[in-house]
């Protein structure tokens, strides 16, 4: 007998549906299944990047460094940074160096943040990506290369952050009176663009990174990073799941574990399903993992 020659077995989101609602003892027959069933795979998602780095998830990206700029825009579906560098000059010449991640309270207590240098530290602002609807509107017309913006008000703004006008995001890296000084127009893959006066003004509250000191000259310097990103939504019922085949039985195991949470009928397969998703995530986690040497090195002084 031959073997199929193939590995391209995947489920789409009706099969794996499907098969939660099987093992939960019950039939998928209703669009509302469906949805909840959609629902429930998009949180249990979620509660994956919780539960620890999924290997899949992480991809490198590059911000060029301006000089003076020191709040730069993370994508914003960013989780964390996993690594970082400085990358100065590119091919064959490129060095990439070693930034020291800080947290918020070593970031406030530097004395001058406006220094100018090589980026040696970094401070990443994990913020939510929401967007908060404001009271306030721009004061006059803007270019798309204007780099002040002023506004009717900027009461409850931060001192350095992002805005969007129309389909535009906009950073600013400081305020002063109610103009938003050194904007970066463009931000987060949109294109810049003119803005009448009246324009609504929205808060992003994007992830974001400020390093320190900041550039002393832009066109040289280039932040490096491998970030972990969210998972990709559930989809519409013919896609596939943003996994790895190795996590497919996880998926399933958890999805029909939330579903007998909620499931008329279910309730006393609720510990069985819960046991067996346990387990099924322990053998994917335990398989999705680096699986390169650690080396531990003292950092040795000398007096």
């Amino acid at each position: 007998m031959a073997t199929t020659g193939t590995t391209a077995f995947n489920l789409d989101l009706n099969n794996i549906v499907e098969e939660a609602f099987e093992r939960c003892g019950q039939e998928l027959r209703s669009g509302y299944e469906m949805r909840t069933a959609r629902r429930s795979l998009n949180l249990l998602t979620i509660e994956w990047a919780n539960r620890g780095i999924n290997l899949w998830t992480i991809e490198q990206g590059s911000i060029p460094l301006n000089q003076g700029q020191i709040t730069y825009a993370l994508p914003n579906d960013t989780i964390d940074l996993m690594d970082m560098v400085v990358r100065t000059q590119i091919g064959i010449d490129q060095t990439d160096i070693n930034i020291n991640r800080i947290s918020s309270s070593t970031y406030a207590t530097i004395p001058n943040k406006n220094a100018q240098g090589r980026p040696i530290q970094v401070w990443i602002d994990r913020q939510s990506g929401a967007e908060n609807l404001t009271s306030k509107t721009l004061s006059t017309t803007i270019t798309s290369s204007s780099n002040t913006i002023t506004l009717s008000s900027v009461e409850g703004l931060n001192y350095v952050g992002f805005i969007k006008l129309g389909n535009e995001t906009i950073g600013y890296n400081e305020i002063s009176g109610n103009t938003l000084q050194n904007c970066v127009r463009g931000v987060d893959g949109s294109t810049p663009a003119g803005h009448n006066s009246g324009a609504v003004v929205t808060v992003r509250n994007l992830p974001n990174i400020n390093v320190w000191p900041s550039p002393d000259q832009s066109n040289y310097y280039s932040f490096v990073y491998w970030r972990l990103r969210r998972i990709q939504d559930a989809g519409n019922g013919i896609n596939t799941e943003d996994i790895p085949f190795r996590m497919l039985p996880c998926m399933a195991a958890g999805l029909a574990y939330y579903l007998s949470l909620k499931i008329p009928g279910a309730e006393g397969r609720i510990d069985m399903l819960k046991a067996a998703y346990e387990e099924q995530w322990a053998l994917g986690s335990s398989e999705d993992r680096e699986k390169a040497s650690l080396r531990l090195a003292p950092r040795q002084y000398f007096y």
